[in-house]
Protein backbone atom coordinates (compact mmCIF):
# COMPACT_ATOMS: atom_id res chain seq x y z
CA UNK A 1 0.00 0.00 0.00
CA UNK A 2 1.26 3.49 -0.89
CA UNK A 3 1.30 5.43 2.35
CA UNK A 4 1.39 8.72 0.40
CA UNK A 5 -2.00 7.95 -1.15
CA UNK A 6 -5.08 9.69 0.16
CA UNK A 7 -8.59 8.36 -0.15
CA UNK A 8 -10.74 10.64 -2.31
CA UNK A 9 -14.50 11.11 -2.41
CA UNK A 10 -14.32 10.50 -6.17
CA UNK A 11 -12.95 7.01 -5.55
CA UNK A 12 -15.73 6.24 -3.08
CA UNK A 13 -18.34 7.57 -5.49
CA UNK A 14 -17.02 5.29 -8.28
CA UNK A 15 -16.87 2.32 -5.90
CA UNK A 16 -20.47 2.82 -4.76
CA UNK A 17 -21.70 3.12 -8.35
CA UNK A 18 -20.08 -0.21 -9.35
CA UNK A 19 -21.26 -1.89 -6.13
CA UNK A 20 -24.85 -0.78 -6.66
CA UNK A 21 -24.97 -1.47 -10.40
CA UNK A 22 -22.96 -4.72 -10.11
CA UNK A 23 -21.61 -3.92 -13.58
CA UNK A 24 -18.75 -1.70 -14.69
CA UNK A 25 -20.41 -0.67 -17.94
CA UNK A 26 -23.67 0.43 -16.32
CA UNK A 27 -21.74 2.17 -13.55
CA UNK A 28 -19.72 4.09 -16.18
CA UNK A 29 -22.95 5.20 -17.87
CA UNK A 30 -24.38 6.32 -14.55
CA UNK A 31 -21.24 8.34 -13.86
CA UNK A 32 -21.21 9.79 -17.41
CA UNK A 33 -17.74 8.44 -18.16
CA UNK A 34 -16.10 5.67 -20.12
CA UNK A 35 -15.34 2.31 -18.57
CA UNK A 36 -11.50 2.22 -18.74
CA UNK A 37 -10.85 5.16 -16.36
CA UNK A 38 -13.51 3.77 -14.03
CA UNK A 39 -11.80 0.39 -13.91
CA UNK A 40 -8.43 2.06 -13.38
CA UNK A 41 -9.78 4.12 -10.48
CA UNK A 42 -11.26 1.04 -8.77
CA UNK A 43 -7.98 -0.86 -9.23
CA UNK A 44 -6.06 2.07 -7.72
CA UNK A 45 -8.47 2.10 -4.76
CA UNK A 46 -7.98 -1.62 -4.20
CA UNK A 47 -4.21 -1.20 -4.34
CA UNK A 48 -4.35 1.63 -1.84
CA UNK A 49 -6.54 -0.40 0.55
CA UNK A 50 -4.44 -3.50 0.03
CA UNK A 51 -7.37 -5.82 -0.75
CA UNK A 52 -9.76 -6.62 -3.63
CA UNK A 53 -13.18 -5.03 -3.35
CA UNK A 54 -14.80 -6.90 -6.24
CA UNK A 55 -14.74 -10.49 -7.46
CA UNK A 56 -14.76 -10.19 -11.25
CA UNK A 57 -15.69 -12.68 -13.93
CA UNK A 58 -16.46 -12.06 -17.60
CA UNK A 59 -20.19 -12.08 -16.84
CA UNK A 60 -20.56 -10.75 -13.31
CA UNK A 61 -19.18 -8.46 -10.64
CA UNK A 62 -19.75 -9.14 -6.94
CA UNK A 63 -18.46 -7.63 -3.73
CA UNK A 64 -15.78 -9.35 -1.71
CA UNK A 65 -16.09 -9.41 2.10
CA UNK A 66 -13.94 -6.25 2.17
CA UNK A 67 -16.21 -4.61 -0.39
CA UNK A 68 -19.32 -5.57 1.58
CA UNK A 69 -17.83 -3.99 4.71
CA UNK A 70 -16.80 -0.83 2.87
CA UNK A 71 -20.07 -0.20 1.01
CA UNK A 72 -22.29 1.11 3.87
CA UNK A 73 -19.46 3.25 5.22
CA UNK A 74 -18.74 4.69 1.78
CA UNK A 75 -22.44 5.47 1.30
CA UNK A 76 -22.55 7.18 4.69
CA UNK A 77 -19.46 9.28 3.95
CA UNK A 78 -20.85 10.39 0.59
CA UNK A 79 -24.18 11.34 2.16
CA UNK A 80 -22.41 13.36 4.84
CA UNK A 81 -20.21 15.07 2.25
CA UNK A 82 -23.28 15.96 0.18
CA UNK A 83 -24.83 17.59 3.25
CA UNK A 84 -21.78 19.75 4.05
CA UNK A 85 -22.68 22.78 1.86
CA UNK A 86 -26.12 23.04 3.41
CA UNK A 87 -24.63 22.56 6.88
CA UNK A 88 -22.14 25.38 6.26
CA UNK A 89 -24.87 27.70 4.96
CA UNK A 90 -27.10 26.99 7.98
CA UNK A 91 -24.20 27.51 10.39
CA UNK A 92 -23.31 30.82 8.71
CA UNK A 93 -26.91 32.01 9.03
CA UNK A 94 -27.24 30.86 12.66
CA UNK A 95 -29.89 28.26 11.89
CA UNK A 96 -27.69 25.37 13.02
CA UNK A 97 -24.79 24.84 15.39
CA UNK A 98 -24.39 24.86 19.17
CA UNK A 99 -25.52 27.37 21.79
CA UNK A 100 -23.99 26.93 25.24
CA UNK A 101 -26.24 28.69 27.74
CA UNK A 102 -25.96 28.91 31.53
CA UNK A 103 -28.76 30.06 33.80
CA UNK A 104 -29.45 30.84 37.44
CA UNK A 105 -32.04 28.62 39.10
CA UNK A 106 -34.68 31.38 39.27
CA UNK A 107 -34.64 31.67 35.46
CA UNK A 108 -35.84 28.08 35.29
CA UNK A 109 -39.14 29.19 36.86
CA UNK A 110 -39.56 32.33 34.76
CA UNK A 111 -37.92 33.39 31.52
CA UNK A 112 -35.95 30.30 30.47
CA UNK A 113 -38.76 27.88 29.44
CA UNK A 114 -40.58 30.32 27.09
CA UNK A 115 -37.28 31.50 25.62
CA UNK A 116 -36.18 27.95 24.84
CA UNK A 117 -39.59 27.09 23.42
CA UNK A 118 -39.49 30.04 21.02
CA UNK A 119 -35.86 29.43 20.05
CA UNK A 120 -36.37 25.72 19.34
CA UNK A 121 -39.47 26.49 17.28
CA UNK A 122 -37.54 28.93 15.11
CA UNK A 123 -34.17 27.12 15.03
CA UNK A 124 -34.85 23.38 15.40
CA UNK A 125 -31.41 22.45 14.03
CA UNK A 126 -29.52 24.26 16.80
CA UNK A 127 -28.23 22.12 19.66
CA UNK A 128 -28.56 23.81 23.06
CA UNK A 129 -26.19 22.95 25.90
CA UNK A 130 -27.83 24.07 29.16
CA UNK A 131 -25.95 24.46 32.44
CA UNK A 132 -27.39 25.66 35.74
CA UNK A 133 -24.87 27.83 37.56
CA UNK A 134 -24.73 30.72 40.00
CA UNK A 135 -23.90 34.21 38.74
CA UNK A 136 -20.29 34.13 39.97
CA UNK A 137 -19.60 30.84 38.17
CA UNK A 138 -21.24 32.12 34.99
CA UNK A 139 -19.11 35.26 34.96
CA UNK A 140 -15.97 33.15 35.28
CA UNK A 141 -17.09 30.79 32.50
CA UNK A 142 -17.99 33.71 30.22
CA UNK A 143 -14.65 35.44 30.63
CA UNK A 144 -12.87 32.15 29.93
CA UNK A 145 -15.02 31.46 26.85
CA UNK A 146 -16.53 28.25 28.25
CA UNK A 147 -20.11 29.32 27.50
CA UNK A 148 -21.75 31.54 24.88
CA UNK A 149 -24.17 33.35 27.18
CA UNK A 150 -25.61 33.33 30.67
CA UNK A 151 -28.87 34.31 32.32
CA UNK A 152 -27.68 35.86 35.57
CA UNK A 153 -28.18 38.56 38.18
CA UNK A 154 -26.66 41.99 37.59
CA UNK A 155 -24.74 44.13 38.02
CA UNK A 156 -21.65 42.90 36.22
CA UNK A 157 -18.40 43.70 38.05
CA UNK A 158 -16.14 46.30 36.45
CA UNK A 159 -13.57 43.72 35.37
CA UNK A 160 -16.26 41.78 33.48
CA UNK A 161 -17.59 44.90 31.71
CA UNK A 162 -14.35 45.06 29.75
CA UNK A 163 -15.18 41.87 27.85
CA UNK A 164 -18.91 41.24 28.35
CA UNK A 165 -22.14 42.81 27.12
CA UNK A 166 -25.35 42.70 29.10
CA UNK A 167 -29.05 43.01 28.32
CA UNK A 168 -31.95 43.07 30.84
CA UNK A 169 -34.51 40.32 30.22
CA UNK A 170 -36.86 40.25 33.23
CA UNK A 171 -37.72 42.39 36.26
CA UNK A 172 -39.93 41.02 39.03
CA UNK A 173 -40.75 41.95 42.65
CA UNK A 174 -39.56 40.09 45.71
CA UNK A 175 -42.12 38.05 47.65
CA UNK A 176 -41.96 36.14 50.92
CA UNK A 177 -41.63 32.34 51.01
CA UNK A 178 -42.97 31.25 54.39
CA UNK A 179 -43.46 27.96 56.22
CA UNK A 180 -47.06 26.85 55.69
CA UNK A 181 -49.36 28.31 58.33
CA UNK A 182 -46.89 30.98 59.45
CA UNK A 183 -49.46 33.65 58.55
CA UNK A 184 -53.16 33.42 57.97
CA UNK A 185 -55.03 34.30 54.81
CA UNK A 186 -53.64 35.38 51.44
CA UNK A 187 -53.21 39.11 52.01
CA UNK A 188 -49.83 40.81 51.55
CA UNK A 189 -47.70 40.74 54.69
CA UNK A 190 -45.39 43.28 56.33
CA UNK A 191 -41.83 42.23 57.04
CA UNK A 192 -42.15 43.63 60.55
CA UNK A 193 -44.78 40.98 61.28
CA UNK A 194 -42.31 38.26 60.24
CA UNK A 195 -39.38 39.41 62.40
CA UNK A 196 -39.52 36.30 64.59
CA UNK A 197 -38.85 34.00 61.62
CA UNK A 198 -35.18 33.23 60.86
CA UNK A 199 -33.97 34.28 57.41
CA UNK A 200 -32.64 31.88 54.77
CA UNK A 201 -30.55 33.68 52.15
CA UNK A 202 -27.94 33.38 49.41
CA UNK A 203 -24.32 33.85 50.49
CA UNK A 204 -23.21 37.36 49.58
CA UNK A 205 -20.28 36.08 47.49
CA UNK A 206 -22.72 34.37 45.11
CA UNK A 207 -24.66 37.53 44.22
CA UNK A 208 -23.74 40.60 46.27
CA UNK A 209 -26.46 42.83 44.80
CA UNK A 210 -29.24 40.30 45.39
CA UNK A 211 -28.02 39.64 48.95
CA UNK A 212 -27.86 43.38 49.73
CA UNK A 213 -31.29 44.04 48.21
CA UNK A 214 -32.87 41.46 50.52
CA UNK A 215 -31.20 42.88 53.61
CA UNK A 216 -32.20 46.42 52.59
CA UNK A 217 -35.84 45.32 52.63
CA UNK A 218 -35.49 44.39 56.29
CA UNK A 219 -33.54 47.54 57.09
CA UNK A 220 -36.23 49.71 55.48
CA UNK A 221 -38.84 47.86 57.57
CA UNK A 222 -36.87 48.53 60.74
CA UNK A 223 -36.09 44.85 61.24
CA UNK A 224 -32.75 43.17 61.90
CA UNK A 225 -33.10 39.63 60.54
CA UNK A 226 -31.53 36.60 62.15
CA UNK A 227 -29.82 34.69 59.34
CA UNK A 228 -30.13 31.01 60.20
CA UNK A 229 -29.12 29.34 56.95
CA UNK A 230 -27.35 30.13 53.68
CA UNK A 231 -27.81 28.16 50.46
CA UNK A 232 -26.72 28.75 46.87
CA UNK A 233 -29.62 27.02 45.08
CA UNK A 234 -33.16 28.36 45.09
CA UNK A 235 -34.55 24.82 45.32
CA UNK A 236 -32.52 24.33 48.52
CA UNK A 237 -33.72 27.60 50.01
CA UNK A 238 -37.37 26.74 49.32
CA UNK A 239 -36.73 23.24 50.70
CA UNK A 240 -35.41 24.71 53.94
CA UNK A 241 -38.50 26.91 54.18
CA UNK A 242 -40.66 23.82 53.62
CA UNK A 243 -38.86 22.14 56.53
CA UNK A 244 -39.80 25.03 58.79
CA UNK A 245 -36.22 26.31 59.10
CA UNK A 246 -37.19 29.92 58.40
CA UNK A 247 -38.43 32.32 55.72
CA UNK A 248 -36.87 33.69 52.54
CA UNK A 249 -37.37 36.58 50.16
CA UNK A 250 -37.44 35.28 46.61
CA UNK A 251 -38.28 36.59 43.11
CA UNK A 252 -41.98 36.31 42.34
CA UNK A 253 -41.45 33.62 39.68
CA UNK A 254 -40.19 31.22 42.36
CA UNK A 255 -43.83 30.82 43.41
CA UNK A 256 -44.10 28.62 40.29
CA UNK A 257 -42.03 26.13 42.29
CA UNK A 258 -44.88 24.46 44.11
CA UNK A 259 -43.49 22.87 47.26
CA UNK A 260 -45.59 21.31 50.05
CA UNK A 261 -45.16 23.23 53.27
CA UNK A 262 -44.45 26.60 51.63
CA UNK A 263 -46.77 29.61 51.37
CA UNK A 264 -45.88 32.53 49.10
CA UNK A 265 -47.06 36.00 50.08
CA UNK A 266 -46.71 39.44 48.54
CA UNK A 267 -45.10 42.14 50.67
CA UNK A 268 -46.66 45.42 51.73
CA UNK A 269 -45.05 48.78 51.14
CA UNK A 270 -42.38 49.62 48.60
CA UNK A 271 -40.99 46.35 47.27
CA UNK A 272 -37.74 46.25 45.26
CA UNK A 273 -37.53 44.34 42.01
CA UNK A 274 -34.94 41.76 41.03
CA UNK A 275 -33.58 41.92 37.51
CA UNK A 276 -32.45 38.94 35.45
CA UNK A 277 -30.42 39.59 32.33
CA UNK A 278 -28.34 37.97 29.63
CA UNK A 279 -24.57 38.40 29.45
CA UNK A 280 -22.29 37.32 26.61
CA UNK A 281 -18.79 37.92 25.29
CA UNK A 282 -18.61 41.09 23.25
CA UNK A 283 -16.10 39.54 20.83
CA UNK A 284 -18.16 36.40 20.14
CA UNK A 285 -18.41 35.46 16.46
CA UNK A 286 -21.18 32.90 17.03
CA UNK A 287 -24.02 33.35 14.55
CA UNK A 288 -26.17 31.12 16.75
CA UNK A 289 -25.67 33.55 19.64
CA UNK A 290 -26.65 36.44 17.38
CA UNK A 291 -29.84 34.60 16.47
CA UNK A 292 -30.58 34.07 20.17
CA UNK A 293 -30.05 37.77 20.90
CA UNK A 294 -32.38 38.73 18.06
CA UNK A 295 -35.02 36.40 19.47
CA UNK A 296 -34.81 38.10 22.88
CA UNK A 297 -35.36 41.46 21.18
CA UNK A 298 -38.42 40.14 19.30
CA UNK A 299 -41.74 40.68 21.10
CA UNK A 300 -43.60 37.44 21.77
CA UNK A 301 -46.63 38.62 19.80
CA UNK A 302 -44.51 39.22 16.69
CA UNK A 303 -42.47 36.03 16.88
CA UNK A 304 -44.88 33.78 15.00
CA UNK A 305 -45.35 36.25 12.18
CA UNK A 306 -41.71 36.80 11.46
Amino acid sequence: MNHESRLELRQLRYFVAVAEEKHFGRAAQRLHMTQPPLSQTIQALEEMLGTPLFARTKRSVSLTPAGLALLPEAQRILQQAAALPDLARRAASGTSGLLSLSFISTADYSILPPLLQRFRARYPQVQIDLREATTDIQLEDLTQGKIDAGLLLPPLPDKALATLDYRPVLSEPLIAALPAGAVRGNAPVALKSLKELPLIIFPRRISPAFHDTILSCFRDAGVTPHISQEAIQMQTIVGLVSAGMGMALVPQSVSNLKRPGVDYRRLTGKVPSIETGLAWRRDSQSTVLRAFLELIDTPVADDGAS
